[in-house]
């Protein structure tokens, strides 16, 4: 598994960005039961930034918490059997298949760990999921979907000992 994770702005969160990326990016891929190495990329960043990407990808003019851009499109989200049949979808070098980027706003990680009352900590790896949930194929527009997502990210934070309160079972190490 490769994580390319690059942060801009000077905000900094009062987390391990990288080791909580690696984890929740595993985790993720472990609960899917995605067969390959994979390749993520992780661009922390302001809510400036964020702004301009969201209006220039979504035609949004405002600040999201995350976005993601997903490299391979996936007839059902979770099914992962065609990708043998499709070598660009992998990387030539390290034969990792190449998910997509994730992009977070620091900012919103930290307010919305506020207005949500847990830590920045499960705010950020929550955030982690979802977007990696995206990256597999999932999606939350209609009521079923979101049902799914939300059940499957809260399942994922669970494994990794992330509870609201935002301590990890192994915080320790």
């Amino acid at each position: 598994m490769t994580i390319y994770l690059e942060e801009e702005s000077e905000i900094r969160l009062p987390v391990d960005c990288r080791k909580t990326a690696e984890q929740v990016v595993e985790e993720t891929l472990d609960y899917e039961g995605f067969p390959y190495e994979a390749e993520v990329e992780i661009l922390l960043t302001d809510n400036e930034s964020i702004r301009e990407m969201n209006r220039e990808q979504r035609g949004i003019d405002r600040p999201t918490d995350v976005l993601s851009f997903p490299m391979i499109d996936y007839e059902k989200a979770g099914e992962f059997d065609f990708l043998e049949e499709r070598p660009d979808c992998f990387h030539p070098e390290t034969g990792e298949a190449l998910l997509g980027d994730i992009v977070i706003s620091k900012e919103k990680v930290l307010s919305q760990a506020e207005e949500y009352g847990h830590s920045p900590l499960r705010e950020y790896a929550f955030l982690i999921a979802h977007s990696m949930l995206h990256l597999l194929g999932y999606d939350h527009m209609e009521e079923q979907e979101r049902v799914i997502m939300e059940k499957k990210q809260n399942e994922i934070l669970e494994r990794l000992g992330i509870s609201r309160s935002g301590t990890a079972k192994d915080e320790t190490k």
